[in-house]
């Protein structure tokens, strides 16, 4: 191997790092909360805010993230956003009350919406053959992923020893691992067109996804009646139309939209939203079930998705050397039908089901995520020109931030419906609330049967969730099948025009990307 393809891998796995700090961080501070409830003081409505905040601020800053990083440079962005999001951690970390944790959570929130997809956006440039960037599209996008299911197994076993602000301290060690070697190893690169910035395009995104990912999570957490909710998605969805609007008659857009004309950005990026949609089934409902249903603890309930994470491995795995034979659109039709086969698998769980069911259908449902994200996402990446990359990542991490929060509220919406109408008689505060709370009215009370029922009703919600999931999935495979490419793209034009000391690192820092 050569020493600038040894720097390339070496970079990747730095950004790797990056993204399974990000990944842990989304998920840690589940276990942390019933512990800040008693040390920060903090209410139902402030708990909420320290997830919000994140959600809030990696949704709104995303896509001007991507448009900065190509006009200044993505690495010097990635490398500020790296410091600011290991600054945060420690400010969480060593927050005295809830608001100051609110806000450190905001400027978190920040951090890692720079990061994720400037650290996506270097890999055309690491990576100008089609073949090495699907390799590390896959290994970029599972570290992301393992972060999820280990953020409550590391963070519960923190809780159990340390005290809660250790679960903000783990990302500061990973951040300036990480620092170092994007500085060391990650070429600059930029759009050579400066055109000036699109002021009014930027505000226009910002508030257009606060309103829009506000309303979802507040409609998600309150139910479809509640007014706010309402007012907000829908004043968020008429600003984002504004925003369109002016992106079609800016004569320097924030985003071009043109992106969408091209068929591999358009339908990488409609399969990526539906895998997220899938994804988002599971993580909502199997940590509830393992800890209102099968009684254990946030540790316990992390360790018993370590399936999920096995069959991720596995899938993508299969994926680097079968994409090149099969095609992305036998490889993205696989991983749904494989997706849909396991999310229908768990919607068959019952109260009683044995572990080894779960077990399996969990990693099927990874194996298929493993083996259909990846190539989605480098079927949308492979489209663009490297001048566009950051804008059109950030564009693609921003719609499936928004997939994954609508697929929250839309999917707890699902849950509770059915949760409620099973419970019958019982169907009243705090037991109709959510299962955790009928649970532990049933355990606080001694009544076996409202337990039963609680746990039963839980489990028709799961279910009939979980069958939405694997319908969106199943239907996509034919899809996938007749809108996707059929053989693996190769290296387009724009990508093996960058320069070879570029691509290995070598180049100065004012060198970009064209």
């Amino acid at each position: 191997m050569t020493t600038n393809s040894t720097r390339r891998w070496l970079a990747l796995g730095a950004l790797a790092v990056a993204m399974l700090t990000i990944g842990l961080d989304m998920t840690v501070l589940t276990v942390a909360l019933p512990t800040l409830a008693v040390d920060l003081n903090a209410n139902s409505g402030a708990l909420q805010w320290f997830s919000t905040a994140y959600t809030l601020a990696l949704a709104a800053v995303m896509v001007p993230a991507g448009a900065l990083g190509d006009r200044y440079g993505r690495k010097k962005l990635l490398l500020g956003a790296l410091v600011l999001f290991g600054a945060a951690s420690l400010a969480c970390a060593f927050a005295a009350s809830a608001g100051q944790l609110i806000a450190a959570r905001v400027v978190l929130g920040v951090a890692a919406a720079i990061m994720m997809p400037l650290s996506m956006a270097v890999l055309p440039v690491l990576f100008p053959d089609s073949g090495e960037r699907a390799k590390a599209m896959n290994i970029w996008i599972t570290s992301t992923a393992l972060g999820l299911p280990l953020g409550p197994i590391l963070g519960g076993w923190l809780i159990d020893n340390f005290w809660w602000g250790s679960v903000f301290l783990i990302n500061v060690p990973m951040v300036v691992i990480g620092a170092a070697a994007v500085a060391a190893l990650v070429p600059e690169s930029r759009n050579p067109q400066q055109r000036p910035l699109d002021l009014p395009g930027t505000a226009l995104s910002i508030l257009g996804m606060l309103g829009v990912t506000y309303g979802f999570i507040r409609l998600g957490d309150e139910g479809w009646g509640n007014g706010l909710g309402w007012a907000a998605l829908l004043g968020g969805a008429a600003i984002v139309a504004v925003f369109i609007a002016w992106q079609r008659r800016a004569t320097s857009p924030l985003v071009d939209l043109d992106l969408f004309r091209s068929p591999g950005f358009r339908w990488g990026a409609v399969f990526t939203v539906i895998i997220t949609f899938g994804m988002f089934g599971l993580f909502f409902t199997v940590p509830q079930y393992y800890q209102a249903v099968l009684g254990v603890d946030a540790l316990g309930s992390g360790l018993r998705l370590l399936p999920m994470i096995g069959g991720l491995l596995i899938g993508s795995r299969l994926g680097d050397p079968l994409r090149p034979k099969l095609g992305p659109a036998l490889m993205v039709a696989a991983g749904l039908a494989v997706l849909a086969l396991g999310l229908g698998l768990g919607a068959l769980t019952e109260p009683g089901t044995s572990y080894w069911f779960i077990a399996v259908w969990i990693a099927l449902t990874g194996a298929g995520m493993g083996l259909a994200l990846p190539v989605g996402m480098a079927v949308a990446m492979d489209d663009l020109e490297v001048a566009r990359a950051g804008v059109g990542s950030a564009l693609l991490q921003a719609m499936r931030q928004a997939a994954g929060t609508i697929a929250v509220a839309l999917l707890g919406t699902v849950l509770a419906t059915v949760y409620r109408d099973e419970l019958g008689a019982l169907n009243v505060d705090p037991v109709g609330d959510s299962v955790n709370a009928g649970v532990a009215v049933a355990k606080s009370t001694g009544n076996a049967a409202m337990l039963e029922q609680v746990q039963s009703a839980f489990g028709s919600g799961m279910s009939a969730m979980l069958w939405v999931c694997a319908a969106f999935c199943a239907v996509a495979v034919p899809l996938a099948l007749r809108v996707l490419p059929r053989r693996a793209a190769a290296a387009s034009e724009s990508v093996e025009a960058i320069p070879a000391a570029l691509v290995g690192g070598d180049g100065p820092e004012s060198t970009h990307v064209g």
